[in-house]
């Protein structure tokens, strides 16, 4: 791989994206907009897949404006909801015949104890479980394309998660933070086993996962806003305009796992600076428990059971 230091690999670099279809889930703010944005202004048919439909609209209109002669979709899709994926998966089934990208970055972060429609605890029920599902229900439309890509958005947090597979939920002692890093941490077993599996098969599939760095957008709020506390609200406000870089810059890493020619099955994407917090992408390393293929195996078992969604490879 290139110097990512010497090339400072920018949106500029993604190619001409004419025919190529692509899926970003969470894509009305934050860097999966800006991701959406960027494929749509290379000519990319990209489907805003969104929870808030309205929001999701918005969206679409600035891309629009961004990018005149852009294609761009809204579909709704609550990664909360077993029943909302499986709809999503119908309805894209019904309309398009392959998929190029599927860009898993919607999610959640740090906050108070909830659960899905269908009873998982909510960061690990719409960061890994939610995605799993989508993931495996477009399949057949994403192996339909030559060396499809699937995206998975992780975080450095996974660094602190462990898969707590005795109590996967969360049932007891919860903690926002370290439900969070296990979300994160399960994001990046779900690349590395689908790979594995993908390669077994002899599938032309891509399973590839990155992070953003520290990026200015609103996740770092939601957690605040749902515990009412705004202290808290008001410092991530601050760290996001004073520390963090921008939500486009955090969408770089995004983009390039979706597009650069030099990514390779089970890579891992994060930004080139200090502590990967910022700067532009490059091939990065994960934590020894990201690595660990029999709990790849475990987790894979064990999220078919749950949602019920079975990989046809």
């Amino acid at each position: 791989m290139p110097d990512q230091k010497a090339s400072r690999w920018t949106s500029d670099d993604i190619p001409d994206l004419s025919g190529k279809i692509i899926v970003v889930t969470g894509a009305n703010s934050g860097i999966g907009y800006e991701a959406a944005l960027e494929f749509a202004r290379k000519r990319a048919k990209v489907i805003l897949a969104c929870r808030d439909l309205g929001k999701a609209r918005a969206a679409a209109a600035q891309i629009a404006a961004s990018a005149p002669n852009s294609d761009v979709e809204v579909m709704a899709l609550d990664l909360s909801s077993l029943a909302s994926i499986r709809a999503f998966a119908d309805a894209f089934h019904l309309q398009h015949p392959a998929l190029h990208v599927l860009c898993n970055n919607a999610g959640v972060m740090a906050i108070p104890y909830r659960t899905t429609a269908d009873g998982f605890e909510m960061q690990f029920g719409t960061n890994h479980l939610g995605h799993f599902a989508l993931t495996g229900l477009l399949l057949d439309r994403l192996l339909a394309s030559d060396y499809a890509r699937v995206v998975n958005v992780s975080s450095t947090g996974h660094r602190f998660g462990q898969i707590r597979f005795d109590d996967l939920q969360w049932k007891n002692g919860y903690s926002k933070w370290r439900a969070y890093g296990q979300s994160k941490l399960a994001n990046l077993l779900f690349t590395l086993e689908l790979q594995r599996r993908a390669d077994a098969a002899g599938a032309k599939l891509l399973s590839v996962a990155c992070h953003p760095g520290y990026a200015a957008t609103n996740l770092q709020a939601v957690g605040p806003r749902m515990q009412g506390s705004s202290l808290m609200e008001y410092l991530t406000d601050v760290g996001n305009k004073y520390l963090a870089q921008s939500a486009a810059m955090g969408a770089l890493p995004t983009e390039y796992a979706a597009v650069a020619p030099d990514v390779h099955g089970a890579d891992y994407i994060g930004p080139d600076g200090f502590a990967e917090q910022h700067g532009h992408p490059k091939k990065v390393g994960r934590s020894a428990a990201a690595r660990d293929a029999a709990s790849a195996k475990k987790l894979w078992d064990i999220s078919e059971q749950l949602t019920d969604v079975h990989y046809k490879l």
